[in-house]
């Protein structure tokens, strides 16, 4: 258990630290929603920054598969079944992103083969990336809708284990919700403005942080040990 929240807990710290540096930094350089055509100037013009972001995308959902089978192992004394329940969702959501993920790839190769130029001209050919670009972030967006469902089944494995603050299971519940509010607003409500909502997706950091000091010094149940009889 103790290595497993170690384990859990440096992939989670990893995740942190390369989502933000692709979704904020990278991709907002080259990515311009309002001129498709600048921003095929700017992938073709600077790839290694978008394969760079590809490579951070890529990671963090690996991360994820990691995060699944850790959480598994250290919450499984709670309840192995609800568990394995939690794990098979986060590893649902880990897949969906990263088939997501192959439009950004898919972005490259067309950016990067002439063939693709000469054979749609350089309209067909930038309405070809926008369209890419575009399916990545709404299939990624729709991911979140598992992962939030993800996260209120953690809070719930969260309160019943016993050995795992209830603070924390209400802060990954509330997370979850969160997830889900956000990535269903413009469907269901898009005229509604939540300027207060990303208070609201500290919950799993906090359960990081946890997992980091406290978590890694907790010791593995002991197994009750049944007597055998010597037989004569």
């Amino acid at each position: 258990m103790r290595q497993a929240a170690l384990i859990a807990a440096t992939c989670l710290l990893v995740m942190s630290a390369l989502s933000p540096v692709g979704f904020f930094y990278l991709f907002p350089r080259l990515i311009a929603r309002a001129d498709i055509l600048q921003t095929s100037q700017n992938i073709q013009a600077h790839q290694g920054l978008f394969l760079a972001g590809i490579f951070c995308y890529l990671v963090t959902f690996i991360c994820d598969i990691l995060v699944a089978w850790a959480l598994y192992v250290f919450l499984r004394p709670a309840s192995a079944s609800l568990s394995m329940l939690v794990a098979w969702f986060r590893l649902a959501y880990a897949s969906m992103a990263l088939v997501a993920l192959l439009k950004l790839v898919t972005v490259l190769r067309v950016v990067r083969t002439s063939e693709y130029l000469d054979a749609f001209g350089r309209n067909l050919q930038n309405a070809q990336i926008q369209l890419l670009l575009i399916s990545f972030r709404y299939d990624w967006a729709f991911s979140m809708i598992v992962f939030g469902v993800h996260l209120g089944f953690l809070g719930y494995l969260v309160y019943r284990s016993g050995y795992v603050p209830k603070l924390l299971a209400a802060l990954l519940a509330i997370n979850g919700l969160a997830y889900l509010i956000d990535t269903l607003r413009p469907y269901l409500f898009p005229a509604t403005a939540l300027p207060y909502l990303p208070v609201l997706f500290f919950g799993e950091l906090i359960f990081m942080l946890w997992l980091f000091f406290w978590g890694s010094k907790i010791q593995d149940p002991v197994a009750d040990v049944v007597p055998i009889r010597a037989t004569p």
